[in-house]
């Protein structure tokens, strides 16, 4: 019979293992843990979370606020970073890491005036 228990499982994150926080069923015989495909799916965020914390990168809400401040739509800043279509999307739900290089990308484009003119003009 499987029981819920509370520890901190390990996760992988660029090849670094990131322990999380979880609520999961293990059975009291084997140590198997089980976890439920919602919680499996929060503990991907989180173990995203705690790594751009850990990291000092830009978080999922500070990308979007990005963005947002540029008036771009997903799309289009993926266009303008020349990345796949989705890669930001990822990037805003915690599904994806970015990069080291592309978090100081985004933060240029944050801090520095003239900047989004610039890659327009170098972009695709």
């Amino acid at each position: 019979m499987m029981k819920q228990a509370r520890a901190r499982l390990p996760y992988p994150v660029n090849g670094e293992t990131i322990l999380v926080p979880s609520v999961h069923l293990t059975c009291p015989r084997c140590g198997e843990t089980v976890l439920e495909l919602r919680e499996w799916k929060r503990q991907h965020e989180n173990a995203i979370a705690i790594y751009r914390e850990r990291h000092g990168l830009l978080s999922a809400d500070e990308i979007r606020a990005i963005r947002k401040q540029l008036g771009l739509n997903q799309a289009a800043l993926a266009r303008l970073l020349r990345l796949g279509g989705n890669t930001v999307s990822r990037w805003e739900s915690g599904r994806n890491v970015q990069s080291g290089a592309m978090d100081i990308l985004l933060r240029m484009l944050r801090d520095l005036p003239g900047s989004v003119a610039y890659l327009r003009k170098r972009a695709a």
